[in-house]
């Protein structure tokens, strides 16, 4: 599973650092450009709870090594496509393959590891992730500089045989559940329209606007579709999404702390490394340098956090880990300025990192500790979907505030990362608009905590593990 994580978020922030050079070498467009980076966010966030459906249908091991195959064909032709647009569709695929994986690896971890050891396997599951944010960055450099963008998918290739090698060797073949076979048609395609116009209007609202008729359809769509699908769902014979799972608080509370998390501390990486360009004048490789703190931090916290469980319960880590990253956002907000030193900075990020590393293991292990067998994909797919969804929440918020105080001539200049060169004066405002960002997202940060010191006390019953 690990393996696989590192492979599919290796990939992701590899291509983030050849983005430039691929889109020179293929003529590709702002829009084609965004795209290639938009499509797959997209694509993964809408079918998680698809895949995790059907994966507890006609289980996961099969759906896992089919995500394998379609990751692994996909890069194998996007590193041959002649063009942009080609590429944003195989990154289509590309994704699906992604949450064919995603949704499966926790819920294959949880039915591999005994209760006592679930915090040390689901820790060193989640490191991969950590591992991928910390060699990605140089591992897109190097193939941009010296093999060329191609490379940036076909390294994907071996490794993915080589998983889907090991896959087929080690996965136990589970009992699928043919009692409770059957789709919700239209509980799918409202979540495809609903969820996919929230994520398309936040994606795109900071290059195009709150009142383009693109963002606004996307809010209106999901508007539209939100109570369809409550009402739809409460009388579904095979509900997508099992509206009685939110009668648990536990539950409840655990998905709304992946959320606000996400809120919180998705942006942190795009800030820091945009202050050092924007307001520093550094180049991308200086800057990203800085992040390392952060990634180093929520790596050895990812590994700590199942040891830490085994004397303290995963909900009493969640609350440490959200507390060490509204910490860190606060120290950020209360430091940020056009001349701060890093060292204060690179603490903060620590604090995050440590934060970010405690609490996403923990939390999962909570959310999936204790779920039937033949419910685990659905569960963690609603887990990943808000999660990443917050993510988007997070990004369009960060984006959408930042700028507010500078110019909106220079807006195109602060996201190049070249403010500091080309109006100097108005540094100061962006570093105000940093204020007002890292005030939201410390502000979510907060009520993240009060939402894990809530599920401590919530009851432990999963009232949807009997069917």
């Amino acid at each position: 599973m690990s393996l696989a994580s590192v492979l599919t978020a290796l990939g992701g922030n590899a291509l983030n650092v050849a983005l430039p050079q691929l889109v020179r070498q293929t003529n590709a467009g702002a829009a084609a450009a965004s795209w290639i980076l938009i499509a797959f966010q997209l694509t993964t966030t809408v079918l998680m709870v698809v895949f995790g459906r059907l994966a507890d249908m006609f289980g996961r091991r099969t759906m896992y090594l089919a995500g394998l195959a379609t990751y692994t064909v996909a890069s194998l032709l996007a590193g041959f496509a002649p063009d942009a647009w080609l590429i944003v569709a195989l990154r289509v695929f590309q994704a699906a393959g992604t949450a064919m994986l995603l949704t499966n690896s926790a819920a294959l971890v949880t039915d591999a590891f005994p209760r006592a050891r679930l915090g040390e396997g689901m820790g060193i599951y989640t490191a991969s992730f950590s591992i991928a944010q910390l060699f990605g960055p140089t591992v897109g450099g190097f193939f941009a500089e010296h093999l060329g963008w191609q490379w940036v998918f076909w390294f994907n290739v071996p490794i993915g045989l080589l998983c889907l090698a090991w896959g087929v060797l080690v996965l136990p073949r589970g009992r699928v559940a043919g009692a409770e076979r059957g789709l919700d048609l239209p509980g799918n395609v409202l979540v495809l329209a609903g969820l996919g116009g929230l994520l398309l209007a936040l994606s795109e609202v900071t290059r195009l606007g709150w009142d383009h008729p693109l963002v606004v359809g996307g809010l209106i769509a999901f508007v539209l579709a939100l109570p369809l699908f409550i009402f739809c769902e409460g009388t579904a014979r095979h509900p997508v999404v099992d509206i009685r799972m939110f009668r648990d608080a536990s539950f409840a509370l655990g998905t709304a702390a992946s959320f606000l998390n996400s809120v919180a501390r998705i942006s942190v990486l795009f800030l820091v490394s945009l202050f050092y360009q924007a307001v520093r004048g550094e180049e991308p490789v200086s800057a990203a340098l800085k992040l390392l703190p952060l990634s180093v931090a929520a790596l050895a916290a990812s590994v700590l956090s199942g040891f830490l469980q085994r004397r303290l319960s995963p909900r009493t880590v969640t609350v440490v880990g959200a507390s060490l990253t509204t910490a860190g956002l606060a120290g950020l907000l209360c430091t940020i300025s056009a001349t701060v030193a890093y060292a204060p900075l690179a603490a903060f990020l620590v604090l995050i990192g440590l934060g970010s590393g405690l609490f996403l293991p923990s939390n999962t292990t909570v959310l999936l500790d204790g779920i039937s067998s033949n419910r685990l994909g659905i569960v963690n797919a609603m887990r990943l979907m808000l999660q990443n969804t917050g993510g988007v929440v997070g990004t369009a918020m960060v984006l959408s505030v930042i700028t507010v105080p500078v110019p909106a001539v220079l807006h195109d200049s602060v996201f190049a990362g070249t403010l500091s060169q080309v109006a100097p004066g108005s540094v100061a405002d962006l570093v105000d608009g940093y204020r007002w960002a890292l005030g939201c997202m410390t502000a979510v940060a907060a009520l993240n905590v009060l939402t894990c010191l809530g599920r401590r006390r919530a009851g432990t019953e999963r009232i949807f593990t009997r069917g």
